[in-house]
């Protein structure tokens, strides 16, 4: 093959593959709505040509759509975890707050005296022991 005929060889073969806008808007406006509600459109060549492209938008909205819904579950996760930290934080405060009361010396000796323990407060103060060396 010279160099002429290999060009005017991938002209025809380009143009078998592709048509002109005109014969795809002729091929476009043809369809009835009995065609579209049957599917019978799905069958037409320039409906199956752009399958691919179709197949491709599809995908990429389900992944949109799955994205969407794994973000807001993570949201909605995040936010239920920062109230149970906050409700955990409030616990935690007043745990604490209780447990300074219970452990004042007053508290302690009225515990002893309703429980009935049989146990005195010292009147005397600690005395120092000195260990020799």
């Amino acid at each position: 093959m010279t160099g002429d005929t290999k060009q005017q060889y991938y002209k025809v073969k380009v143009m078998e593959d592709f048509i002109s806008p005109k014969e795809e808007q002729n091929e476009l406006k043809k369809y009835s709505i009995k065609e579209v509600i049957t599917g019978s459109v799905l069958k037409q060549k320039v409906i199956v040509r752009q399958l691919p492209f179709i197949i491709f938008i599809v995908v990429l909205a389900m992944l949109y759509i799955a994205n969407r819904y794994h973000a807001e579950h993570l949201l909605r996760e995040s936010t239920r975890l920062q109230e149970e930290l906050n409700e955990l934080r409030a616990e935690s405060i007043t745990v604490a707050s209780e447990l300074m009361f219970a452990s004042r010396q007053s508290q302690v000796l009225k515990l002893i005296e309703e429980n009935n323990l049989g146990l005195k407060e010292s009147r005397t103060p600690p005395k120092w022991v000195k260990m020799r060396d």
